[in-house]
């Protein structure tokens, strides 16, 4: 079962910074799962909210900001904003990386990028899951490139998802681990997808969830799987 940080490791570092996923490394994990957002100078930032007012000392929509602008800011007083060049560079193929996009501009940049550091910097399509809400945003990634695995997030409706996922050739469903079942996760893995649920913190809902035969689960605790 694979162990996949969310954020990196939220629950010890602070949200999508180089020294939560550095944690996460430290902690052996499979893959680390992050978020995107564009920079109003089309910079792929690394943040969750479209605003950086609950993470940083700073106030203001990260699209409305340039890179320059937003690694003025720092997170709990010590740590920049990273860029997702930034986050690549670190991790340099020790695991891979889930990136969810958030906003659908940013997807072109996000398969650049991806291609990128596959065609020049050695790199393999197994190091990348792109995972979106936004499923109009994960039918661009299948259109752009086939090769990029793409992971379907739900939280809400488990057979859409499914269908969905079939019609793209999705790699992966990531639905929020109260929707799953032992049944209907055989049923999904009998169809061919992985399955990362999210966010499994809790001791208990971890040995639970363990039992339906995951193939791996997205927490904040990477340790704790």
């Amino acid at each position: 079962m694979l162990k996949i940080g969310h954020r990196g490791a939220k629950g010890y570092e602070p949200e999508n910074t180089l020294v939560s996923f550095q944690k996460a490394l430290d902690m052996h994990v499979d893959g680390i799962e992050l978020d995107v957002h564009l920079s109003a100078d089309g910079e792929i930032i690394v943040i969750h909210d479209e605003t950086i007012d609950r993470t940083t000392n700073g106030k203001g929509f990260v699209n409305t900001l340039s890179l320059q602008e937003l690694k003025a800011f720092l997170i709990e007083g010590k740590y920049e904003i990273p860029t997702l060049q930034e986050v690549f560079d670190l991790v340099n193929q020790k695991c891979f990386i889930n990136i969810e996009i958030k906003s659908h501009d940013t997807t072109d940049k996000v398969v650049a990028l991806i291609e990128k550091y596959v065609t020049k910097k050695g790199w393999n399509y197994e190091h990348f899951l792109v995972s979106s809400f936004d499923w109009n945003a994960l039918q661009q990634v299948a259109l752009l490139n086939s090769k990029i695995g793409i992971g379907v997030l739900t939280e809400t409706d488990l057979d859409l998802a499914l269908a969905f996922a079939e019609t793209i050739q999705a790699k992966s469903i990531h639905p929020y681990f109260h929707l799953l079942t032992i049944e209907n996760t055989a049923h999904i893995q009998e169809k061919g997808f992985q399955i990362f649920p999210w966010t499994i913190n809790e001791v208990e809902d971890i040995q639970k969830i363990k039992k339906y035969n995951l193939n791996g689960i997205i927490t904040d605790f990477p340790d704790r799987i």
